[in-house]
């Protein structure tokens, strides 16, 4: 089922796609901190549209975010695609400048999405970025390989 997105103009500059299999309570925190991000930005300024992929999921997270995130486009699938096939669906259907895909378990900190844009936007020779991510209790989660 798709809904409409978070912007209703067709000039998104962020398409978040968030893959999710079975884990509705962390994917309902995970998109409540998307669009709580949407909703603390300046009308017209950043435009985000949320793409949830659901793997076949049983736990009724589709059913949940439908009622919890209804400017979210969840995209049920009948079969579990997996990690790589779900963000290759969400990739095909997101219309964003940037596309930024998001772990169901993650939840996105205040200013993150508007960072990561601006970053984009002032360095146009760059092919992508990453956030810094950090754990529960605000120490750096290491991402990196030695």
């Amino acid at each position: 089922m798709s809904g409409q997105g978070l912007s209703d103009s067709p000039n998104i500059d962020l398409s978040v796609i968030v893959v999710t299999y079975n884990s509705r309570e962390l994917t309902l925190a995970c998109a409540a901190s998307v669009l709580a991000e949407q909703q603390a930005m300046p009308l017209g300024s950043l435009q985000i549209e949320l793409i949830v992929v659901d793997n076949a999921s049983s736990d009724g997270t589709a059913e949940a975010l439908r009622l919890a995130a209804p400017q979210a486009r969840v995209l049920v699938q009948r079969a579990n695609l997996g990690f790589a096939g779900g963000n290759n669906l969400g990739l095909a259907a997101a219309q964003g400048r940037y596309l930024l895909l998001l772990n169901s378990d993650a939840e996105v900190m205040p200013g993150a999405l508007a960072a990561l844009v601006a970053f984009m936007d002032a360095h146009p020779d760059a092919g992508a970025c990453g956030p810094m991510l950090v754990n529960p209790d605000g120490s750096l989660q290491p991402t990196g390989r030695d």
